[in-house]
């Protein structure tokens, strides 16, 4: 007996949710600035959390598509993750 085929890979099913929670989580500071003066992003602040939340969706791409076992791919979103949030906190405040 033939395997039905699934139309839509598990891969692209999820590509909504993950693109949609890291622009909302860039829109985060936006958001706060109207309402805080203790949020003071300029468009260079953007650009490089764009940046780094790009990597991790990428990210996300890479393991969803080229790894096949799930220990591979939390793996890696665990090292992206852990690498975006030391870069992000170097930024910040320099604590390193």
């Amino acid at each position: 007996m033939a395997t039905p085929i699934d139309p839509i890979p598990q891969a692209s099913r999820w590509r909504p949710f993950v693109w949609t929670g890291l622009i909302t989580v860039l829109a985060i500071p936006l958001i706060a600035m109207q309402f805080t003066s203790e949020v003071d992003w300029d468009a260079f602040d953007f650009v490089f959390a764009a940046i780094l939340l790009g990597a991790i969706g990428i990210a996300f791409e890479f393991s969803a598509r080229m790894l096949s076992g799930p220990a591979a791919k939390l793996a890696i979103m665990g090292l992206v993750i852990g690498l975006v949030l030391i870069v992000w906190a170097d930024a910040a405040v320099g604590l390193f």
